[in-house]
């Protein structure tokens, strides 16, 4: 090898003192000596050979996770002014470091066009030479620096996103929809509060009706009452034969006193005893009581009963009789009958009874008769109508039939119920 003078091939530069060549000039050799190497035969030697267990190595995926390329941005280098780029090698060669401009003293000449050169003595061919024995290697490239090494640019340092982006990111897209179904939530609540307040008004509106309706209603529905009670009135004074029967038929009887027959009606309070007491004309008893007789059988809905005579008046033709057995007894009239007033006259003609016939008061006749006033009526009576009630149309009783006038029509006479009270306190 040799161990002249070698050219400066680490950074391209010339040695010291020796000026630049211009630029395009072909750069002289360096003449290199060349020493002979003496040949050292080398002793061949066996190598054994060991077999080498081959052990596979498992081989685990490494997972490649994408790393996202972003461009770098190139910003032009702007030129400075005053400076003019002139054709040569990139970078510049320093200040006194340049290739000299002509051949340099003392060198010997290289042929145009090889470099590095070939050494004195020296063929072409190839370097170094091949010992004797040995097969010749080939020249070594030698390279030639044709400009300054370029400092190395760090790798642009590509941001890797963070790990949690995409949670953010979830996160973010689940905050939205929180927030957008609060604002739907609020929505739909302030719009039931407009809609309550409107109902609310609504049902105030119909209550402050629901009421004018129900005052007016309660003023209608008591002048209704008042017209009905009116009405009630009118058809109370009204004169009712079918009521007036009804109501007067459980407390009238047909009355046999031996070979008498006649009608008697309870009259007043039940007695102290509990029983009843009874009205009837004289002259129906007036036989059985002459011949000592005091009891009288009387007969209502089929059934009979015994009765007591407790009291006769023969000027008045009135007898008073007590019955153990309970009924109600009729209402006397307060105020004397008037003529026209409707009445009706209730008995048992010739043994029927329940007989009723309806009329009006045709007179009172205060004189002329010896037994004292008589009412005159004109409803129908018979012989058995004797101590049958007549009554008014407020269910009153206002005499006791005592007679009528044969071959004549219309034309009946009752006592007063007030002579016959006078006499008999039982009313």
């Amino acid at each position: 090898m040799s161990t002249g003078p070698q050219p400066d091939t680490s950074q391209g530069a010339a040695p010291q003192g020796v000026p630049a060549p211009p630029a395009g000039a072909p750069i002289p050799a360096q003449p290199i000596p060349a020493q002979p190497i003496p040949a050292q035969p080398i002793p061949a030697q066996p190598i054994p050979v060991q077999p080498i267990p081959v052990q596979p190595i498992p081989v685990q995926p490494i997972p490649v996770q994408p790393i996202p390329v972003q461009p770098i941005p190139v910003q032009p280098i702007p030129a400075q002014p005053g400076q003019a780029h002139v054709a040569g090698p990139y970078p510049p060669v320093p200040a006194g470091h340049g290739v000299p401009a002509g051949p340099v003293p003392g060198a010997p000449a290289l042929p145009a066009g090889s470099y590095p050169p070939v050494p004195a003595g020296h063929l072409p061919g190839p370097f170094p030479p091949a010992p004797a024995g040995h097969p010749q290697q080939p020249w070594p490239p030698q390279p030639v620096p044709m400009a300054y090494a370029l400092p190395p640019h760090p790798a642009p340092v590509v941001p890797r996103p963070p790990a949690s982006r995409g949670r953010l990111r979830r996160l973010l897209g689940f905050n939205t929809v929180l927030v957008v179904l609060s604002a739907l939530l609020i929505g739909l609540v302030a719009w039931q509060n407009v809609r309550i307040g409107e109902l609310s008004a609504a049902l105030d509106g119909a209550d402050r009706r629901l009421t004018e309706l129900q005052q007016k209603d309660g003023e209608r529905l008591k002048e209704a009452e008042t017209r009905l009670g009116a009405l009630e009135k009118e058809v109370g004074g009204a004169f009712n034969v079918e009521k007036l029967a009804a109501a007067v038929l459980p407390s009238v009887f047909r009355v046999e006193a031996g070979r008498s027959i006649g009608t008697a009606f309870a009259v007043g309070p039940n007695a102290a005893d509990g029983g009843t007491n009874l009205f009837t004309n004289y002259h129906v008893v007036e036989e059985l009581y002459q011949d000592g007789g005091r009891t009288v059988k009387i007969t209502r809905d089929g059934q009979r009963f015994d009765a007591k005579i407790v009291g006769v008046n023969k000027l008045r033709d009135v007898a008073q009789l007590h019955t153990t057995a309970k009924f109600a007894g009729l209402t006397v009239a307060t105020t004397p009958a008037k003529p026209g007033q409707q009445i009706i006259a209730v008995g048992a003609p010739l043994g029927l009874t329940d007989t009723v016939t309806s009329g009006v008061i045709s007179a009172i006749r205060e004189s002329g008769y010896e037994e004292g006033p008589m009412v005159q009526f004109d409803a129908a009576i018979n012989p058995g109508n004797s101590g049958g009630p007549v009554i008014n149309g407020q269910q009153q009783v206002v005499g006791i039939t005592v007679a009528g006038y044969l071959n004549a029509e219309g034309l009946g006479l009752a006592i007063p119920i007030a002579d016959a009270c006078k006499l008999f306190t039982v009313c």
